[in-house]
């Protein structure tokens, strides 16, 4: 019997949220693994013999694969259906773009706005590293809160207030683009869930937080309902809310 497929995963991480949707999408029972923030690099780079400095990182079918759209790809191979590539090659080219634009634009910004405020919340931080810190480890969370805290502040800049602010810009851009590109349809490419919906949705959730996405933070810190609420009532704010509730669902999982 073959071996299940692993996953190397960040729980707070969007880029390990997009992987962790497309495999429950797809039903393929796996098993998850996770190790501390920082150490997680060293592992990374072992597993992919250099190729990939951090997680997501996929085991599969006797190879590693790392970086979440390279994982995807692979995935639509092993377990096309349902597909997240469309059949049409126009489709599938315009997919594939927009995946590749919230990646590089608005995956950075996301994290950079999220981490910057549950830095400077106390309660925020424990809660982020409660719910991540795999158990084996067996740390209490003010610590395990201050060891995410001095690696993200280190990682990503996430406490300069000028690199949050130019961040925040950057998620209106990409809400900007978001609904640009929907044009008040429920899809961004063709009339079906696709990985440049998949990858919109995911990289957005750490911002608005939908009831079906990762619970590793039990509240939103005040300054980012602060910026969040004025996103509300917009098209591109509804429409995250609607893709996790009609698409995400928490099947086909095997964790270890």
């Amino acid at each position: 019997m073959a071996d299940l497929p692993i996953l190397w995963h960040i729980p707070v991480s969007h880029y390990s949220e997009k992987v962790r949707w497309a495999l429950d999408l797809k039903g393929v029972e796996h098993e998850r693994k996770q190790t501390m923030a920082g150490a997680h690099m060293a592992l990374a780079l072992a597993r992919t013999k250099g190729q990939v400095y951090t997680f997501p990182v996929m085991k599969l079918n006797g190879r590693s694969v790392g970086d979440s759209t390279a994982i995807i790809e692979a995935l639509e191979a092993a377990y096309p259906d349902p597909p997240l590539y469309p059949s049409d090659p126009g489709e599938r080219r315009r997919a594939l773009e927009l995946e590749d634009w919230f990646d590089e634009n608005l995956g950075p910004a996301s994290r950079v706005v999220a981490w910057h405020e549950i830095a400077r919340d106390q309660a925020s931080l424990e809660s982020v590293a409660a719910n991540s810190v795999p158990p084996a480890f067996g740390r209490s969370s003010k610590l395990s809160g201050a060891v995410a805290k001095g690696f993200v502040a280190m990682r990503f800049r996430v406490l300069s207030d000028e690199r949050a602010a130019r961040a925040r810009q950057e998620v209106l851009t990409a809400f900007d683009k978001l609904e640009d590109e929907l044009g008040g349809r429920d899809y961004l490419v063709g009339d079906s869930f696709t990985v440049a919906d998949l990858t919109a949705a995911s990289l957005f959730y750490p911002l608005a937080l939908p009831p079906e996405a990762p619970r590793v933070i039990e509240r939103a810190p005040t300054g980012m309902d602060e910026f969040t609420a004025p996103l509300r009532e917009r098209p591109g704010y509804r429409w995250i809310g609607e893709m996790f509730r009609r698409h995400r669902n928490n099947g086909g999982a095997r964790r270890a």
